[in-house]
């Protein structure tokens, strides 16, 4: 069964350069239960240990990046940066997309 990734489409339309939905699905199905908690459903920019843990959680471990922590830093706060007319709390859906999207990843999600 596919995760459903409907709630988000239009939020991560606009930001991405177009919309994956096996992608958007797998993303939501790797985030589980931790969406339906308000606070762990969003990314806050101003917070370094998030950050960090997006880094080493997603773009280490999911998406298995191997750039330097630069790079990958400087991916995350491109995000932050693109997602800030949202204001301090974005959709970590919109905001995992938009990394595997940054990295060339959408396809070997949406595989």
């Amino acid at each position: 069964m596919m995760a459903d990734a409907s709630k988000y489409e239009d939020n991560i339309k606009k930001y991405a350069n177009g919309y994956n939905q096996a992608a958007a699905e797998k993303i939501v199905g790797h985030l589980g239960i931790a969406l339906r908690n308000r606070d762990s459903s969003l990314v806050s920019c101003s917070d370094d240990t998030e950050l960090q843990r997006v880094r080493e959680k997603w773009c280490r471990g999911k998406l298995s990046l191997a750039q330097t922590n630069d790079e990958l830093d400087a991916a995350i706060g491109a995000v932050c940066e693109k997602l800030s007319p949202e204001g301090g709390n974005k959709s970590r859906v919109t905001f995992y997309y938009l990394l595997a999207e940054h990295f060339g990843k959408l396809g070997d999600l949406a595989g």
